[in-house]
């Protein structure tokens, strides 16, 4: 039987890899913005666990704590991320944001007991290489500081959620620890919202259903087959697709360093795909 795991990250990745297009575009407060399209994403799901066949599915008060802690490191992770975007090149959050998987290698072994396989590492040496070629380095210039500390904020606590979606993803059904981590976050925040953004519906219509909905399910259903290594490797390819996007609504055609790297990221997700094959 295939394992669908990695294809399910794989598209989850696709999916997010618009989301910095989409918080350059919008002009709300960070914040605002992650508020409101929690709360789109909260009535989508709560409206299919509505049905019967996922009610038995629903955790009891104890479990919930599970939920509880993804959703503070997933604030960490969301807010660092979207800050970054809204203050440096989408290429220095991008690149900030993927030392996940070198964290997360090292931290695989204690945290979930996975090993560390020569395979697992030719593939981050071959990612992180790509990432920096295609990318052209990261600037560090005065004004881009405080989104690339952001960015490399976001990267931690993106590998937080890896280990800890992957030590307990399995547990859970993937729509049931969305909604609740969904929940969970729009409430941290509610205290801060003092507006109705009517301007930015629809790219709160968009990050709500897309990037909040549907990609994190697809991803905690993979984190259930897929190595915590593995998953955060696969995310490399997620610039490739980021400058497909800035390809097609921005008008922004790569240079031959962008292509050369985005060719040695595409290989290492071949690598770890077929790793994870039977």
């Amino acid at each position: 039987m295939i394992n669908t795991g990695p294809l399910s990250i794989l598209f989850a990745i696709f999916l997010w890899s618009s989301l910095g297009i989409v918080v350059r575009r919008t002009d709300i407060d960070i914040h605002v913005l992650i508020f409101y399209s929690l709360v789109v994403a909260a009535v989508v799901q709560g409206a299919l666990l509505a049905q019967k066949k996922y009610r038995d599915e629903i955790p009891g008060f104890r479990r919930l704590r599970y939920p509880l802690i993804l959703a503070v490191i997933s604030f960490i992770n969301t807010f660092s991320f979207y800050y970054a975007f809204k203050n440096t090149t989408i290429a220095n959050s991008v690149l900030t944001h993927y030392t996940a998987p070198i964290i997360v290698a090292f931290l695989a072994p204690y945290f979930l007991g996975e090993k560390i396989t020569k395979r697992i590492i030719l593939v981050i040496i071959l990612a992180s290489a790509g990432l920096w070629i295609m990318l052209d380095g990261f600037s560090v210039q005065g004004s881009h500081t405080s989104g690339i500390a952001a960015g490399v904020l976001s990267g931690f606590a993106y590998a937080m959620i890896v280990l800890f979606a992957r030590r307990y993803a399995r547990d859970f059904n993937p729509l049931v620890l969305s909604f609740f981590t969904n929940i969970f976050i729009a409430l941290m925040l509610l205290p801060f919202i003092r507006e109705i953004p009517l301007e930015a519906v629809w790219s709160i219509l968009f990050v709500g259903i897309v990037h909040n909905t549907i990609a994190p399910v697809l991803y905690y259903r993979g984190l259930q087959t897929v190595t915590a290594n593995r998953a955060s490797v696969l995310g490399y390819l997620e610039p490739v697709c980021a400058i497909i996007f800035s390809m097609i609504f921005l008008s922004e055609i790569p240079g031959m360093h962008s292509l050369a790297g985005g060719v040695l990221i595409i290989f290492s997700g071949y690598l770890t795909m077929r790793e994870t094959m039977p």
